[in-house]
Protein backbone atom coordinates (compact mmCIF):
# COMPACT_ATOMS: atom_id res chain seq x y z
CA UNK A 1 0.00 0.00 0.00
CA UNK A 2 2.58 2.55 1.07
CA UNK A 3 4.62 1.62 -2.22
CA UNK A 4 1.62 2.49 -4.38
CA UNK A 5 1.05 5.42 -3.12
CA UNK A 6 3.92 7.05 -3.32
CA UNK A 7 4.09 6.24 -7.12
CA UNK A 8 0.94 7.65 -6.82
CA UNK A 9 2.38 10.68 -5.35
CA UNK A 10 5.08 11.09 -7.49
CA UNK A 11 2.91 10.71 -10.98
CA UNK A 12 1.27 13.24 -9.56
CA UNK A 13 3.87 15.44 -8.90
CA UNK A 14 4.74 14.93 -12.61
CA UNK A 15 1.46 15.59 -13.77
CA UNK A 16 0.73 18.65 -12.17
CA UNK A 17 4.05 20.54 -13.05
CA UNK A 18 3.94 19.02 -16.44
CA UNK A 19 0.40 19.88 -16.97
CA UNK A 20 0.96 23.56 -15.75
CA UNK A 21 -2.18 22.88 -13.14
CA UNK A 22 0.23 23.40 -10.02
CA UNK A 23 3.24 25.53 -9.32
CA UNK A 24 6.72 23.40 -8.72
CA UNK A 25 6.21 24.78 -5.25
CA UNK A 26 2.89 24.39 -4.60
CA UNK A 27 2.99 20.77 -5.80
CA UNK A 28 6.03 19.76 -3.87
CA UNK A 29 4.15 21.16 -0.78
CA UNK A 30 0.50 19.80 -0.54
CA UNK A 31 0.87 16.50 -2.76
CA UNK A 32 3.09 14.68 0.26
CA UNK A 33 1.28 16.44 2.84
CA UNK A 34 -1.87 14.74 0.74
CA UNK A 35 0.11 11.33 0.31
CA UNK A 36 0.57 11.28 4.75
CA UNK A 37 -3.17 12.25 5.39
CA UNK A 38 -3.59 9.00 2.82
CA UNK A 39 -1.77 6.57 4.92
CA UNK A 40 -2.77 8.14 8.51
CA UNK A 41 0.38 10.49 9.14
CA UNK A 42 -1.42 13.53 8.75
CA UNK A 43 -0.45 14.52 12.10
CA UNK A 44 3.17 13.55 12.26
CA UNK A 45 3.60 15.48 8.83
CA UNK A 46 4.45 18.71 9.72
CA UNK A 47 7.61 17.43 11.57
CA UNK A 48 9.14 15.59 8.22
CA UNK A 49 8.56 18.68 6.70
CA UNK A 50 10.54 20.46 9.27
CA UNK A 51 13.57 17.98 9.26
CA UNK A 52 13.12 17.72 5.43
CA UNK A 53 14.21 21.48 5.25
CA UNK A 54 16.57 21.23 7.72
CA UNK A 55 18.57 19.31 5.40
CA UNK A 56 18.59 21.32 2.41
CA UNK A 57 19.29 24.48 3.92
CA UNK A 58 23.33 24.43 3.07
CA UNK A 59 22.18 23.96 -0.20
CA UNK A 60 19.75 26.65 -0.27
CA UNK A 61 21.78 29.18 1.03
CA UNK A 62 24.56 28.22 -1.35
CA UNK A 63 22.43 28.26 -4.24
CA UNK A 64 21.09 32.16 -2.71
CA UNK A 65 24.48 33.77 -2.25
CA UNK A 66 25.70 32.38 -5.57
CA UNK A 67 23.55 33.82 -6.96
CA UNK A 68 23.74 36.97 -5.91
CA UNK A 69 27.80 36.45 -6.25
CA UNK A 70 27.67 36.50 -9.94
CA UNK A 71 24.90 39.01 -10.24
CA UNK A 72 26.90 41.59 -8.61
CA UNK A 73 30.18 40.50 -10.42
CA UNK A 74 28.14 40.44 -14.12
CA UNK A 75 26.97 43.89 -13.12
CA UNK A 76 30.12 44.73 -12.23
CA UNK A 77 31.75 44.37 -15.73
CA UNK A 78 33.79 40.99 -14.76
CA UNK A 79 32.74 39.75 -17.91
CA UNK A 80 32.96 42.00 -20.52
CA UNK A 81 36.68 42.58 -21.37
CA UNK A 82 36.67 38.82 -21.58
CA UNK A 83 33.58 38.77 -23.82
CA UNK A 84 35.36 41.30 -26.09
CA UNK A 85 39.08 39.64 -26.36
CA UNK A 86 36.87 36.42 -27.68
CA UNK A 87 35.06 38.28 -30.57
CA UNK A 88 38.17 40.35 -31.50
CA UNK A 89 40.32 36.71 -31.83
CA UNK A 90 38.02 34.69 -33.64
CA UNK A 91 38.49 36.60 -36.72
CA UNK A 92 36.40 35.74 -40.16
CA UNK A 93 37.65 31.95 -39.68
CA UNK A 94 34.52 29.45 -38.87
CA UNK A 95 36.48 27.14 -37.11
CA UNK A 96 37.57 29.97 -34.88
CA UNK A 97 34.22 31.52 -34.64
CA UNK A 98 33.08 28.08 -33.58
CA UNK A 99 35.26 27.76 -31.26
CA UNK A 100 35.14 31.21 -30.22
CA UNK A 101 31.41 30.84 -29.61
CA UNK A 102 31.84 27.63 -27.02
CA UNK A 103 34.37 29.52 -25.20
CA UNK A 104 32.09 32.66 -25.05
CA UNK A 105 29.00 30.76 -24.23
CA UNK A 106 31.16 28.22 -21.30
CA UNK A 107 32.54 31.41 -19.58
CA UNK A 108 29.20 32.92 -19.46
CA UNK A 109 27.69 30.15 -18.14
CA UNK A 110 29.64 30.27 -15.02
CA UNK A 111 26.52 32.15 -13.19
CA UNK A 112 24.69 29.43 -13.62
CA UNK A 113 22.27 30.22 -15.66
CA UNK A 114 21.30 29.31 -19.13
CA UNK A 115 19.25 31.98 -20.07
CA UNK A 116 21.54 34.58 -19.07
CA UNK A 117 24.28 32.65 -21.35
CA UNK A 118 21.97 32.50 -24.29
CA UNK A 119 21.13 35.97 -24.08
CA UNK A 120 24.79 37.19 -24.03
CA UNK A 121 26.11 34.77 -26.64
CA UNK A 122 23.62 34.11 -29.07
CA UNK A 123 23.41 37.78 -29.58
CA UNK A 124 26.93 38.86 -29.72
CA UNK A 125 28.10 36.35 -32.31
CA UNK A 126 25.02 36.15 -34.42
CA UNK A 127 26.75 39.07 -37.10
CA UNK A 128 29.66 37.06 -37.54
CA UNK A 129 27.34 33.89 -38.72
CA UNK A 130 25.07 35.67 -40.65
CA UNK A 131 27.68 38.38 -42.77
CA UNK A 132 29.97 34.60 -43.01
CA UNK A 133 27.02 33.19 -44.18
CA UNK A 134 27.27 30.54 -41.53
CA UNK A 135 24.80 27.91 -40.59
CA UNK A 136 22.43 29.32 -37.63
CA UNK A 137 22.01 26.14 -36.41
CA UNK A 138 25.81 25.58 -35.69
CA UNK A 139 25.44 28.54 -33.21
CA UNK A 140 22.34 27.39 -31.56
CA UNK A 141 24.16 23.78 -31.21
CA UNK A 142 27.68 25.27 -29.95
CA UNK A 143 26.10 27.35 -27.27
CA UNK A 144 23.91 24.50 -26.26
CA UNK A 145 26.98 22.50 -26.30
CA UNK A 146 29.08 24.34 -24.03
CA UNK A 147 26.28 25.33 -21.49
CA UNK A 148 24.74 21.88 -21.54
CA UNK A 149 28.16 20.42 -20.44
CA UNK A 150 28.89 23.35 -17.57
CA UNK A 151 27.24 21.65 -14.41
CA UNK A 152 28.54 23.44 -11.74
CA UNK A 153 28.00 22.82 -7.64
CA UNK A 154 25.53 26.14 -8.35
CA UNK A 155 23.63 25.32 -11.14
CA UNK A 156 20.18 23.94 -10.95
CA UNK A 157 20.68 20.47 -11.27
CA UNK A 158 23.60 20.17 -9.35
CA UNK A 159 21.67 21.36 -6.79
CA UNK A 160 18.71 19.59 -7.25
CA UNK A 161 20.10 16.67 -7.17
CA UNK A 162 22.25 17.32 -3.81
CA UNK A 163 18.95 18.40 -2.42
CA UNK A 164 16.51 15.43 -3.07
CA UNK A 165 19.19 13.11 -2.19
CA UNK A 166 20.72 14.90 1.14
CA UNK A 167 24.11 14.56 -0.46
CA UNK A 168 26.86 17.78 0.11
CA UNK A 169 27.26 19.19 -3.14
CA UNK A 170 30.81 18.98 -3.31
CA UNK A 171 30.61 15.34 -2.64
CA UNK A 172 28.92 15.06 -5.99
CA UNK A 173 30.59 17.79 -8.04
CA UNK A 174 34.14 17.38 -7.23
CA UNK A 175 34.58 13.43 -8.57
CA UNK A 176 33.28 14.26 -11.70
CA UNK A 177 35.91 17.37 -12.24
CA UNK A 178 37.24 14.96 -14.47
CA UNK A 179 34.04 14.23 -16.16
CA UNK A 180 33.51 17.26 -17.08
CA UNK A 181 36.78 18.27 -18.60
CA UNK A 182 36.12 14.99 -20.74
CA UNK A 183 32.84 16.30 -22.09
CA UNK A 184 34.28 19.99 -22.57
CA UNK A 185 37.41 18.55 -24.70
CA UNK A 186 34.30 16.85 -26.48
CA UNK A 187 32.42 20.21 -26.57
CA UNK A 188 35.33 21.95 -28.47
CA UNK A 189 36.28 18.97 -30.74
CA UNK A 190 32.56 19.57 -32.25
CA UNK A 191 32.81 22.79 -32.61
CA UNK A 192 35.96 23.06 -34.39
CA UNK A 193 34.65 19.83 -36.63
CA UNK A 194 31.28 22.02 -37.35
CA UNK A 195 33.81 25.32 -38.05
CA UNK A 196 35.87 23.56 -40.27
CA UNK A 197 32.75 21.51 -42.12
CA UNK A 198 31.24 25.22 -42.81
CA UNK A 199 34.80 26.46 -44.51
CA UNK A 200 34.19 23.87 -46.50
CA UNK A 201 30.87 24.18 -47.53
CA UNK A 202 31.43 28.50 -47.76
CA UNK A 203 34.51 28.45 -50.00
CA UNK A 204 36.52 29.65 -47.05
CA UNK A 205 39.18 27.74 -45.93
CA UNK A 206 41.83 29.77 -46.78
CA UNK A 207 39.41 32.99 -44.94
CA UNK A 208 41.79 35.46 -43.29
CA UNK A 209 41.63 35.93 -39.66
CA UNK A 210 41.15 39.47 -39.45
CA UNK A 211 38.51 42.40 -40.82
CA UNK A 212 35.73 40.78 -38.65
CA UNK A 213 32.66 43.26 -38.96
CA UNK A 214 32.50 45.54 -36.00
CA UNK A 215 29.98 43.99 -33.49
CA UNK A 216 28.04 45.21 -30.63
CA UNK A 217 28.46 43.27 -27.76
CA UNK A 218 25.31 43.31 -25.02
CA UNK A 219 25.84 45.04 -21.92
CA UNK A 220 25.83 42.95 -19.00
CA UNK A 221 24.74 45.31 -16.71
CA UNK A 222 21.12 45.77 -15.67
CA UNK A 223 21.49 49.86 -15.19
CA UNK A 224 23.78 52.23 -16.99
CA UNK A 225 26.61 52.97 -14.53
CA UNK A 226 27.09 49.60 -12.96
CA UNK A 227 30.13 48.72 -14.53
CA UNK A 228 33.58 49.36 -12.51
CA UNK A 229 36.12 48.55 -15.12
CA UNK A 230 38.69 50.29 -12.96
CA UNK A 231 38.07 47.23 -10.65
CA UNK A 232 38.34 44.10 -13.31
CA UNK A 233 41.49 42.46 -11.60
CA UNK A 234 40.51 42.68 -7.69
CA UNK A 235 36.80 41.13 -8.71
CA UNK A 236 38.76 38.63 -11.09
CA UNK A 237 41.20 37.63 -8.60
CA UNK A 238 37.68 37.89 -5.72
CA UNK A 239 36.35 35.51 -8.12
CA UNK A 240 39.47 32.95 -8.68
CA UNK A 241 39.84 32.77 -4.45
CA UNK A 242 36.73 31.51 -4.10
CA UNK A 243 36.35 29.05 -6.93
CA UNK A 244 39.57 27.96 -5.38
CA UNK A 245 38.28 27.88 -1.97
CA UNK A 246 34.89 26.19 -3.26
CA UNK A 247 36.76 23.31 -5.18
CA UNK A 248 39.33 22.55 -1.96
CA UNK A 249 36.68 22.38 0.15
CA UNK A 250 38.33 24.93 2.62
CA UNK A 251 34.90 26.13 3.62
CA UNK A 252 31.50 24.89 3.15
CA UNK A 253 30.01 26.22 -0.25
CA UNK A 254 27.29 28.24 1.48
CA UNK A 255 29.93 29.97 3.70
CA UNK A 256 31.98 31.15 0.57
CA UNK A 257 29.86 32.69 -1.31
CA UNK A 258 28.43 34.70 1.57
CA UNK A 259 31.93 35.86 2.08
CA UNK A 260 32.51 36.49 -1.36
CA UNK A 261 28.97 37.84 -2.26
CA UNK A 262 29.58 40.06 0.72
CA UNK A 263 33.18 41.20 -0.29
CA UNK A 264 31.90 41.80 -3.46
CA UNK A 265 29.10 44.31 -2.84
CA UNK A 266 31.15 46.10 -0.23
CA UNK A 267 33.92 46.61 -3.08
CA UNK A 268 31.83 47.59 -5.88
CA UNK A 269 29.28 49.55 -4.85
CA UNK A 270 30.14 51.17 -1.04
CA UNK A 271 26.94 52.94 -0.72
CA UNK A 272 24.52 51.24 0.78
CA UNK A 273 21.65 52.32 -1.04
CA UNK A 274 23.98 50.91 -4.10
CA UNK A 275 23.73 47.85 -2.21
CA UNK A 276 20.26 47.51 -1.77
CA UNK A 277 19.75 48.13 -4.85
CA UNK A 278 21.60 45.35 -6.61
CA UNK A 279 20.30 42.57 -4.13
CA UNK A 280 17.13 43.70 -5.29
CA UNK A 281 17.89 43.28 -9.01
CA UNK A 282 19.11 39.73 -8.42
CA UNK A 283 17.03 38.82 -5.25
CA UNK A 284 13.74 37.66 -7.83
CA UNK A 285 15.82 34.68 -9.25
CA UNK A 286 17.28 33.56 -6.36
CA UNK A 287 14.12 33.60 -4.49
CA UNK A 288 12.24 31.57 -6.87
CA UNK A 289 14.97 28.63 -7.22
CA UNK A 290 14.98 29.05 -2.98
CA UNK A 291 11.99 28.35 -2.42
CA UNK A 292 11.70 25.13 -4.79
CA UNK A 293 14.81 23.50 -2.92
CA UNK A 294 12.71 24.56 0.47
CA UNK A 295 9.65 22.96 -0.60
CA UNK A 296 11.44 19.82 -2.36
CA UNK A 297 13.13 19.47 1.25
CA UNK A 298 9.43 19.46 2.37
CA UNK A 299 8.56 16.61 -0.54
CA UNK A 300 11.72 14.32 0.25
CA UNK A 301 11.04 15.34 4.30
CA UNK A 302 7.81 13.29 3.88
CA UNK A 303 8.42 10.68 1.41
CA UNK A 304 11.42 9.63 3.23
CA UNK A 305 9.81 9.90 6.75
CA UNK A 306 6.39 8.16 6.31
CA UNK A 307 8.62 5.17 4.12
CA UNK A 308 6.97 5.82 0.81
CA UNK A 309 11.03 6.01 -0.44
CA UNK A 310 11.56 2.80 1.35
CA UNK A 311 8.50 0.75 0.48
CA UNK A 312 8.98 1.74 -3.21
CA UNK A 313 12.54 0.90 -2.89
CA UNK A 314 11.98 -2.15 -1.84
CA UNK A 315 9.06 -3.37 -4.34
CA UNK A 316 12.08 -2.62 -7.12
CA UNK A 317 14.72 -4.55 -5.24
CA UNK A 318 11.98 -7.60 -5.49
CA UNK A 319 12.08 -7.24 -9.23
CA UNK A 320 15.38 -6.27 -9.69
CA UNK A 321 18.39 -9.31 -9.68
CA UNK A 322 21.12 -8.42 -7.33
CA UNK A 323 23.65 -8.29 -9.76
CA UNK A 324 22.25 -5.99 -11.81
CA UNK A 325 22.07 -3.63 -9.15
CA UNK A 326 25.60 -2.41 -9.72
CA UNK A 327 25.07 -1.09 -13.26
CA UNK A 328 22.13 1.34 -12.17
CA UNK A 329 24.32 4.65 -12.11
CA UNK A 330 25.58 3.39 -15.69
CA UNK A 331 21.90 2.64 -17.14
CA UNK A 332 20.78 5.63 -15.97
CA UNK A 333 23.69 7.59 -17.38
CA UNK A 334 23.15 6.28 -20.56
CA UNK A 335 19.27 7.57 -20.36
CA UNK A 336 19.92 10.71 -18.25
CA UNK A 337 19.92 12.80 -21.43
CA UNK A 338 16.44 11.44 -23.62
CA UNK A 339 15.17 11.59 -20.36
CA UNK A 340 15.13 15.30 -20.22
CA UNK A 341 12.76 15.00 -22.89
CA UNK A 342 9.88 13.17 -20.99
CA UNK A 343 10.37 14.55 -17.59
CA UNK A 344 10.89 18.55 -16.34
CA UNK A 345 13.73 19.26 -14.01
CA UNK A 346 11.83 18.85 -10.88
CA UNK A 347 9.67 16.27 -11.17
CA UNK A 348 12.63 14.32 -11.75
CA UNK A 349 15.17 14.98 -9.23
CA UNK A 350 12.64 15.38 -6.69
CA UNK A 351 10.34 12.71 -7.77
CA UNK A 352 12.31 10.15 -9.78
CA UNK A 353 15.53 10.28 -8.44
CA UNK A 354 15.32 9.32 -4.71
CA UNK A 355 13.83 6.26 -5.63
CA UNK A 356 16.04 5.19 -8.01
CA UNK A 357 18.77 6.49 -5.31
CA UNK A 358 17.39 4.36 -2.87
CA UNK A 359 16.85 0.75 -4.64
CA UNK A 360 20.45 1.55 -5.97
CA UNK A 361 21.00 2.00 -1.97
CA UNK A 362 19.37 -1.55 -1.13
CA UNK A 363 21.48 -3.18 -3.51
CA UNK A 364 24.54 -2.25 -2.44
CA UNK A 365 25.11 0.78 -4.02
CA UNK A 366 26.06 4.49 -2.75
CA UNK A 367 23.46 7.22 -3.56
CA UNK A 368 25.81 9.31 -4.89
CA UNK A 369 26.75 7.72 -7.85
CA UNK A 370 23.03 7.74 -8.81
CA UNK A 371 23.22 11.11 -8.41
CA UNK A 372 26.23 11.57 -10.72
CA UNK A 373 24.73 9.35 -13.16
CA UNK A 374 21.51 11.94 -13.50
CA UNK A 375 23.99 14.81 -14.23
CA UNK A 376 25.66 13.52 -17.31
CA UNK A 377 22.41 13.99 -19.07
CA UNK A 378 19.28 14.70 -17.48
CA UNK A 379 18.39 18.61 -17.52
CA UNK A 380 22.01 19.09 -18.14
CA UNK A 381 23.10 18.26 -21.86
CA UNK A 382 19.74 17.77 -22.42
CA UNK A 383 18.20 21.28 -21.24
CA UNK A 384 18.79 22.72 -24.36
CA UNK A 385 16.51 21.12 -26.53
CA UNK A 386 13.94 19.95 -24.09
CA UNK A 387 10.31 21.06 -24.63
CA UNK A 388 9.74 21.19 -21.14
CA UNK A 389 12.55 24.05 -20.78
CA UNK A 390 12.29 27.70 -21.59
CA UNK A 391 15.96 27.91 -22.74
CA UNK A 392 14.95 25.70 -25.32
CA UNK A 393 12.46 27.96 -27.16
CA UNK A 394 15.20 31.02 -25.99
CA UNK A 395 18.14 28.97 -27.94
CA UNK A 396 16.22 28.60 -31.24
CA UNK A 397 14.55 32.22 -31.25
CA UNK A 398 18.22 34.40 -30.15
CA UNK A 399 19.42 31.81 -33.39
CA UNK A 400 16.68 32.62 -35.86
CA UNK A 401 16.13 28.80 -36.60
CA UNK A 402 12.85 26.77 -36.27
CA UNK A 403 12.49 25.07 -33.16
CA UNK A 404 12.05 21.43 -34.07
CA UNK A 405 15.32 22.55 -36.55
CA UNK A 406 17.45 23.51 -33.26
CA UNK A 407 16.33 20.00 -31.70
CA UNK A 408 16.59 17.49 -35.30
CA UNK A 409 20.54 19.57 -35.67
CA UNK A 410 21.61 19.47 -31.90
CA UNK A 411 20.27 16.59 -30.46
CA UNK A 412 22.46 14.11 -31.68
CA UNK A 413 25.50 16.42 -30.25
CA UNK A 414 24.34 17.00 -27.42
CA UNK A 415 23.34 12.62 -26.62
CA UNK A 416 26.94 12.57 -28.09
CA UNK A 417 28.34 14.27 -25.01
CA UNK A 418 26.33 12.81 -22.64
CA UNK A 419 27.69 9.53 -23.65
CA UNK A 420 31.01 10.66 -23.47
CA UNK A 421 30.64 11.71 -19.95
CA UNK A 422 29.08 8.31 -18.99
CA UNK A 423 31.92 6.43 -20.55
CA UNK A 424 34.68 8.53 -18.54
CA UNK A 425 32.52 7.81 -15.63
CA UNK A 426 33.45 4.43 -15.79
CA UNK A 427 37.22 4.81 -16.74
CA UNK A 428 37.52 7.24 -13.61
CA UNK A 429 35.86 4.77 -11.53
CA UNK A 430 32.84 6.77 -10.45
CA UNK A 431 30.72 3.84 -11.82
CA UNK A 432 31.33 0.16 -11.22
CA UNK A 433 32.11 -1.94 -13.96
Amino acid sequence: MLALIGVLAILALTAAILSNRASPVAALILIPLAAAIAIGQGAQAPAMMVAGIGKIAPVAAMFVFAILFFGVMTDAGLLDPIVRRILKAVGRRPSRITVGTALLALIIHLDGSGAVCFLVAIPAMRPLYDTLGMDRRILACVASLAAGVNFLPWTGPTVRAASALHIPVLDIFKPMIGVQLAGLAFVFVVSWWLGKREEKRLGLVEAAADGAPTLDIPEHGAEPGLARPGLFWLNLALTLVAMGMLVAGVAPPAVVFMVAFAAALLINYPKVADQRARIDAHARSALLMASVLIAAGAFTGVMGGAGFLKAMADAAVANVHPDSGRHIPFVLSLLAMPLSMVFDPDSFYFGVLPVIAETHARLGGAPVQVAQAALVGQMTAGFPVSPLTPATFLVAGLAGVELSAHQKFAFPFLYGASLVMAVACLLLGLFPL
